[in-house]
């Protein structure tokens, strides 16, 4: 039976390792796997479009080329190709040389038995030849899988590996949010909340130094961080999302608390002090909630959703408010009437975004 591989390949400066490794994924080419090429350049500034326009006419009918007018990242270019990938499978490859595109034949066969819906490619279950480098990198993402596989309850051995490759109407489905290289852990996060099924095999790797043009940084190991809490926290049970939220309402509280103190030594009405502090707090919390924990389940539109919460906010801001001057009245220092206004408000605050603001879709 004949099946059609789609790779999309992210590109960008990649002018000196592109032409063979575009010749190196049409060798995988036979007469029972058919490959659809889709280049996307990711506004490169060196000759990588030429390159790219070549490769085309070469392997013409086989390879495509996308271009972004403005760079944006591995990610968009990632959804920029997958908007018009035809193939049965989809697959994900590098334009360095860093992955062997021979291993795609042997990591597409659970996907052609019908046994899965996604394979990825693991450099720590390899038994082939891998390139020593960089024990802290390796060690980061070993880091990263590992709290990734606490949030999606999958057991990865390596979440960060470009050879990821999908039934294509299964990756269809997921759209993708992130521009570089957060991809990685937003696409696990998304296929473990599909319930895809996922096989891991071993494959080679021979890494590049950053002076050979490797590209990923610090910087983005602090996005995979994020990603990792931000597509998968809010699917987590309630006591787990209760943990996250307290470290999120700590530092609302902390806001709270320290303007009201900062408002109420200056000489401000403790009321006024009260609520211009809860206010500023939960603008902060709302902030934080949206980036971190709740984001997911948001069931209104934007403009809706911020009049829910708004209207929330007033109820638990009068609450905050009137419990502060309830304790102040009773002979409680205005400091300590704050902190616990600030504490029965956290726990208001959680469970009303969880039920109220933030319910989860059905």
């Amino acid at each position: 039976m004949t099946h059609t591989l789609s790779i999309i390949v992210p590109c960008y400066n990649e002018e000196k390792t592109l032409s063979a490794c575009i010749d190196r994924v049409m060798q995988i080419a036979s007469a029972e796997l058919l490959l659809e090429l889709v280049i996307v350049n990711d506004c490169s500034t060196d000759e990588s479009m030429q390159v790219a326009k070549k490769l085309e006419k070469i392997y013409a009918g086989s390879v495509r080329v996308l271009a972004h007018s403005k760079n944006q990242g591995k990610g968009a270019a990632i959804r920029t190709g997958m908007q018009s990938v035809t193939g049965d499978f989809v697959a994900i490859q590098d334009a360095d040389l860093e992955y062997d595109p021979k291993e795609l034949l042997k990591l597409i066969e659970p996907l052609k038995e019908g046994r899965a819906d996604a394979v990825f490619g693991s450099r720590y279950l390899s038994s082939g030849v891998n390139r020593v480098l960089f024990f802290w990198h390796t060690m980061g993402n070993r880091f990263l899988t590992f709290l990734s596989n606490m949030f999606t309850d999958l057991n990865l051995t390596d979440m960060e590996t470009c050879y990821k490759v999908f039934r294509r109407d299964k990756i269809q489905q997921i759209q993708i949010q992130e521009n570089r290289f957060g991809f990685e852990p937003e696409i696990v996060a998304k296929a473990a909340q599909l319930r895809l099924k996922i096989y891991e095999m071993g494959i080679s790797y021979d890494a590049r130094t950053y002076e050979e043009g490797k590209k990923i940084g610090w910087r983005d190991g602090f996005r995979a961080l994020y990603c990792i809490f931000h597509y998968n926290a809010f699917r987590l049970p309630m006591p787990m999302q209760f943990v996250i939220y307290f470290f999120l309402g700590g530092v609302s509280a902390s806001v709270n608390l320290g303007l009201f103190i900062l408002l109420f030594t200056s000489g401000i009405p403790l009321l006024t002090a009260a609520a211009v502090s809860f206010a500023a707090a939960s603008f902060v919390n709302y902030k934080l909630c949206i980036h971190w924990l709740f984001r997911q389940n948001a069931r209104w539109s934007g403009r809706l959703e911020i009049i829910y919460y708004t209207f929330f906010a007033l109820c638990v801001g009068a609450f905050d408010v009137a419990l502060t001057h309830s304790l102040a009245m009773l002979s409680a220092r205005p400091v300590w009437a704050k902190g616990i206004a600030c504490i029965a408000g956290f726990a208001l605050n959680f469970f009303g975004r969880k039920f109220f603001i933030f319910r989860e879709k059905p």
